[in-house]
């Protein structure tokens, strides 16, 4: 049986309602694609997003709502973990973090307080401080209660089949504005470009083409998906199209939040919570832009995240408010999720990532 690990974030404070209690691990059986519960690193305070080494031998984690980022090292047999380091990342409610493309410093998206920041990392993994910082700024959205100010929701390095950049993508939620920073060598400072959303769209995660230059990106606040072209080598960034992520039919509150792209670019996945529901939009196999949108349960509440398998045949929807995972299988022509049945019960999860070797 060939063994996959999954590591789940979740919430765990009570300003959150929340469940969790830690990073729960799972082997996955990769055939049949059954959950089985390994270990739980717990108690910890909303490890609410992760992200593992080029090597599969750390893990790292921001803690939402909080001010700290650490990193735990995996036992290769088992997958467990153990504590390897913490370290501030000198801003408030770190959401997302992204290694650089030598492992050798990660940045971090700290909500908050408008900024993404870098710490350098150890030769065994452990985090040092915070060795840079960029302040991202910009006229806020219209949005009176979640625009008052620049918030950055992710960051990840631009990385496809045809291009392996040191250019960071973030969208910022409180500017509604899509952000790419270079860090260059030591002590220089950042190259920083951006490109302005639609007013009031709410940028907030982000995936890439695996062959076309475009960025698609989730809007939360308006339900929206905006393609964006993104020159690799200027970082010049230019909206080209955007579609609506809810049936015509849907008026009652609702915001868009994770997203994922198939392997080979021929369909994406946008997940709605209040809808609570996972829109499938069909690429257009020459452009890239969208062309058709279904939409499927999510069999829970408040999908907060989806992500695909590691082989791209299944989906997963991570409910934060019901405690459950969801398992789809995806259609090999269409790309639609259907639900294989699975169902992983598990405290208000919110992130999952995959240790395959």
């Amino acid at each position: 049986m060939a063994l996959v690990y999954a590591y789940v974030g979740c919430r765990t404070t009570r300003e959150r309602n929340a469940r969790g209690r830690g990073i729960s691990v799972y082997a996955v059986d990769d055939a049949s694609g059954t959950w089985e519960p390994v270990h739980a690193y717990e108690p910890l305070e909303n490890p609410s997003f992760l992200t593992l080494n080029e090597a599969q031998d750390v893990l790292y984690a921001v803690h939402g709502d909080g001010s700290e980022v650490s990193s735990y090292t995996i036992d290769a047999t088992t997958g467990r973990l153990a504590f390897l380091s913490r370290q501030s990342c000198e801003g408030r409610n770190p959401v997302h973090l992204a290694l650089s493309r030598d492992n050798t410093s990660i940045a971090v998206a700290n909500y908050a307080t408008g900024a993404a920041v870098r710490l350098p990392i150890g030769a065994d993994g452990s985090l040092k401080a915070v060795s840079g910082t960029v302040q991202l700024l910009g006229e806020p959205g219209p949005h009176r209660i979640e625009q008052g100010s620049s918030h950055p929701h992710y960051i990840a390095r631009y990385v496809t089949r045809r291009h392996d950049t040191d250019w960071h993508i973030i969208p910022d939620k409180g500017l509604d504005t899509v952000f790419a920073i270079k860090w260059t060598d030591v002590g220089d400072d950042p190259i920083v470009t951006s490109g302005r959303s639609r007013e009031g769209a709410g940028p907030r995660h982000a995936a890439f083409h695996p062959t076309l230059s475009l960025i698609y990106v989730a809007n939360e606040l308006d339900s929206t998906l905006t393609v964006w072209s993104f020159d690799p080598s200027s970082g010049s960034l230019e909206a080209l199209d955007t579609v609506s992520v809810l049936p015509r039919t849907q008026h009652a509150v609702s915001r868009a939040a994770g997203i994922a792209i198939r392997p080979d670019g021929s369909a994406l996945y946008v997940s709605n919570r209040g809808h609570d529901s996972i829109c499938t939009v069909q690429l257009d196999e020459a452009t890239g832009l969208p062309c058709d949108t279904q939409w499927t349960a999510a069999h829970g509440a408040c999908p907060r995240f989806i992500c695909l398998s590691h082989d791209g045949v299944m989906l997963y929807a991570a409910n934060e408010l019901s405690d459950s995972i969801v398992q789809y299988s995806l259609d090999g022509a269409t790309g639609v999720p259907t639900p294989t049945g699975r169902v992983v019960s598990t405290g208000s999860p919110v992130c999952i990532t995959f240790k395959t070797r």
